[in-house]
């Protein structure tokens, strides 16, 4: 059986990279890569943590480009690439432009899609956006769906998906999380990039870990909860440390509001493995990403989610999560909250799974198709 694998931001990269290696690891499959570099660097950092090379590297980043255009492309080259490589099946992830596009072309060719972490709603086509659109878009196409959730398996049901064709696996990025906590855990493992936060940040202070990135929090979002940010670091106990993504909209705010201020520590977008690091030293994490929503409950630290909804209720169902905006007094309190009274979780099981989803979606494969 031939398999297809698509992705094209760091996100997808690092949800696909434990699949991909345990797909590797059946003989039965052919398995290739393809890779559309809708985020370049940011991919590259994963892609070679976790060793792989692509079959085929579109190279499609560029700057600024807008949605429609990214899609276009995404399509034209999806195209030839399909039509050479004639998958018999091609896997995709998640909400990206990337996922939503080269399922639309593989349903085009008629190839079966099958598509990882499905079945997520906010039932709000603008937050995330065009993520929410994406994930409905991409669902409507498949053929195969691989759940992490009983609520996203629900929502697939709500929406006349048979039962037959969802499969509940739990999330990859557990896999990925569990596997890099214990390399990065290994004696002689050594990775430059943490030393050098180890020298750069005062690991005797509480860390706020900060990451904000989404389009519907530009502007006015952003400006808030920097404003928020500058009122905790005049916190003795507290160090802010902010990764700061590398999209215009959101380095050229940050850095004018937050750089040289005293506790706020603003960092380049760091490795995979030492993010990882960086979210076990943290008190607690104050993030929109959705990924982090799932990762934290694993190392037992509390999310903040700068966002009106989200399309992950079962980590603030758990209480692992809290959705807070990005309303600045809101964000402010939040963190005061926690950083004066949390001293734990009593249960600390994650709902996204416990680091088995990969082989759960391998095992179906070779079973069923």
């Amino acid at each position: 059986m031939k398999i297809l694998l698509c992705f094209g931001t760091r996100p997808e990269a690092i949800k696909m990279a434990p699949l991909y290696h345990a797909l590797k690891a059946q003989k039965s499959f052919k398995v290739l890569v393809c890779v559309t570099a809708q985020h370049r660097e940011m991919l590259d950092q994963v892609l070679a943590f976790f060793e792989i090379v692509p079959d085929y590297d579109l190279d499609l980043m560029q700057p600024n480009q807008t949605l429609n255009s990214l899609s276009a492309v995404i399509l034209s080259n999806m195209d030839s690439i399909l039509q050479e490589v004639k998958p018999d099946l091609v896997l995709v992830h998640g909400d990206t432009t990337t996922s939503s596009m080269v399922a639309l072309a593989a349903f085009h060719l008629g190839i079966k899609i099958g598509h990882i972490e499905a079945g997520l709603r906010s039932f709000n086509k603008k937050f995330p956006f065009p993520e929410e659109i994406n994930r409905q878009f991409t669902g409507k196409l498949a053929d195969i769906h691989f759940t992490p959730t009983t609520v996203a398996t629900q929502n697939l049901l709500n929406e006349g998906i048979p039962f037959q064709n969802i499969i509940q696996t739990g999330n990859t990025v557990i896999d990925t999380l569990l596997w890099t906590k214990a390399k990065i855990s290994e004696d002689g493992y050594l990775l430059p990039e943490i030393e050098l936060l180890k020298k750069t940040i005062p690991m005797d202070k509480k860390i706020v870990l900060v990451t904000g990135h989404r389009r519907e929090n530009y502007g006015l979002g952003l400006e808030n909860l920097c404003e928020a940010l500058l009122t905790i670091a005049e916190r003795e106990d507290v160090s802010v440390v902010y990764p700061v993504h590398l999209n215009p909209n959101v380095q050229d705010l940050v850095r004018e509001k937050l750089n040289n201020k005293k506790n706020v520590y603003l960092i380049p977008p760091s490795s995979y493995p030492a993010f990882v690091w960086l979210m076990q030293q943290s008190f607690l994490i104050v993030t929109d990403s959705g990924g982090i929503q799932e990762e934290a409950p694993s190392l037992g630290i509390p999310v903040l989610v700068t966002r009106t909804i989200s399309e992950r209720p079962e980590g603030v169902e758990a209480g692992f999560c809290k959705i807070i905006g990005n309303e600045q007094k809101k964000i402010e309190e939040s963190i005061e909250e926690l950083l004066n009274n949390f001293s734990g979780f009593d249960n600390p099981q994650n709902p996204y799974g416990q680091g088995h989803a990969s082989q759960k979606v391998v095992d179906f494969l070779a079973s069923n198709t």
